[in-house]
């Protein structure tokens, strides 16, 4: 059989000499029809002439298809589908359990986040307390795994025994429970959640914003965690965590050379503002049971409590970086400033700095013009060298708004691939538009309350207990971002400033 590399190396013999029945469709669509076909693009070879492109293609484990447009009856931010749960669930348990090893389970891959094996415990253990919550249910046997799996840990990093209100987990491995009984308890919480889909169907139950609101954030919940276990697991890579099965290895050598070859872009900075931008969007947790406004769930969007409501702000002109800070950029800089650390998304071998990825790392010649990950204060350092900053979250926005062509336009997220790749906003012929390679984004603003925020009560603590001046909105979508998660403009993530495992870039803005 041969290898992949070998087999892209009989396509680009072949390509002069195939006769095949050709479809035309920009590079995107061909994307978004893989992707709804479950199907997944493995490596492509451009023609020479005629504008055309042969891709590789595999049937993987699971993909996510393209989020439908909106219309009035119908919002792809609204009540999920029963599909879009096995979708989900069919992800969720590749990455939990087809490539944590059995002897990873009671090991931490970074030591501010719990051991594997409460996170594969606390996702249906949320979704069951958050179902019984709203439903006014008991709880899915064993009810005592909500005194273990209910809410994880996000301790301040420069001082670790500083955390908020969190589950008590055992301190001996042997007083955890099986993994058996949990996945045991897993089946009983998703049979559970199916019951509540029929009984829609039937009519026995009649939906409203509030039954809406807690299956949306259940289900972008668990899209949250899939990225958070994988951020922490790519740290095992090579030494213990499993590539994920069903999904080729990239051929590195044949993609650096492609990737080695996209034009810079055609100016190194583009104009923004002044402009006024409306940031959020119109949705109060607080409306959900008042009557006339309970029963409006068909053509809603939902979406966190830190979304909500919307507000109009100013941004003053700026001149941005068209692309992200690159690993090769970042690399010059750490050279010769290595107070900054070396970023945790690299790694040290027999004296060469390599790229962390899920596969185990590649060399920086592969990933060289990947956005590089770190976090903000490395980021933000970087851009003082070059006499910048950070984007503020106003206007981070107002530059994706105009430029950035999210999933539907062929932006690298949704498990498009597992890795990163190099940006391509910025070129005249697109005026401009593209894509950041796959990554979030720091802003400088602080994660913090604005007028008119309604705490959440299905989730208590969620964006409040974060409300601290450490952690910073942090904007866009990562190779491992579900598309619901990544195409809702009003998204806001947070991660602490000096927090360096997330899959969070920077891009650098100047004042005029």
């Amino acid at each position: 059989m041969l290898s992949l590399p070998q087999v892209v190396d009989t396509m680009k013999k072949r390509m002069s000499m195939m006769s095949v029945y050709i479809l035309y469709v920009s590079s995107a669509q061909a994307l978004n029809i893989f992707s709804d076909s479950g199907l997944r693009s493995v490596y492509s070879i451009p023609s020479t002439d005629e504008g055309l492109t042969l891709h590789c293609l595999e049937c993987p484990q699971f993909s996510f298809p393209c989020l439908l447009p909106p219309s009035p009856s119908y919002s792809p931010f609204g009540v999920p589908s029963l599909n879009e749960w096995r979708d989900l669930w069919a992800a969720w348990d590749l990455v939990s359990l087809a490539m944590i090893p059995q002897e990873m389970l009671h090991q931490k891959p970074i030591d501010l986040r719990h051991k594997c094996l409460f996170y594969i415990g606390h996702i249906p253990t949320f979704l069951d307390m958050l179902i019984s919550n709203a439903l006014k249910e008991p709880n899915t046997e064993p009810k005592n795994f909500i005194v273990i799996f209910e809410r994880g840990i996000d301790p301040h990093v420069d001082d670790p025994d500083h955390c908020h209100r969190h589950s008590e987990v055992p301190e001996k491995d042997e007083d955890w429970p099986s993994l058996a009984s949990i996945l045991a308890f897993r089946d009983r919480v998703r049979a559970r959640l199916t019951s509540i889909y029929d009984s829609f169907q039937t009519g026995e139950r009649t939906m409203n914003r509030h039954l809406g609101r807690m299956l949306s954030m259940t289900f972008e919940h668990e899209g949250w965690h899939i990225e958070t276990l994988l951020y922490m697991l790519i740290q095992r890579a090579g030494t213990g965590t499993l590539p994920p099965p069903g999904f080729t290895i990239p051929p590195w050598e044949a993609l650096a050379e492609q990737w080695n070859a996209v034009r810079p872009p055609s100016t190194p900075t583009v104009v923004l503002g002044p402009a006024d931008i409306t940031l959020g969007h119109e949705d109060c947790e607080g409306d959900d049971l008042v009557p006339g406004i309970a029963e409006v769930v068909h053509g809603h969007a939902f979406g966190w409590d830190n979304e909500s409501p919307s507000r109009v702000v100013r941004v003053n002109q700026v001149k941005m970086e068209w692309r992200p800070i690159t690993n090769a950029e970042f690399l010059t800089f750490y050279k010769v400033n290595k107070e900054v650390g070396l970023p945790v998304s690299w790694v040290e071998m027999q004296e060469e700095i390599k790229v962390r990825t899920v596969y185990g790392p590649v060399p920086m010649d592969v990933a060289q013009h990947w956005p590089v990950l770190a976090s903000y204060d490395a980021l933000s350092a970087y851009a003082k060298s070059r006499g910048g900053r950070i984007p503020t979250e106003p206007e981070l926005r107002l530059f994706f708004d105009e430029y950035e062509v999210g999933h539907s336009g062929g932006a690298n997220t949704g498990f498009r691939c597992w890795h990163p790749v190099p940006a391509t906003t910025g070129q005249a012929e697109t005026r401009g538009r593209g894509s950041n390679g796959g990554v979030w984004e720091w802003t400088s603003t602080l994660f913090n309350s604005h007028e008119g925020l309604v705490p959440t009560e299905h989730f208590p603590g969620y964006s409040t207990d974060f409300f601290d001046e450490k952690h910073h909105v942090v904007l866009g979508a990562s190779y491992a971002t579900i598309p619901r998660l990544a195409a809702r403009r009003t998204v806001r993530n947070f991660y602490q400033h000096n927090y360096p495992y997330p899959w969070v870039g920077a891009r650098v803005v100047y004042d005029i």
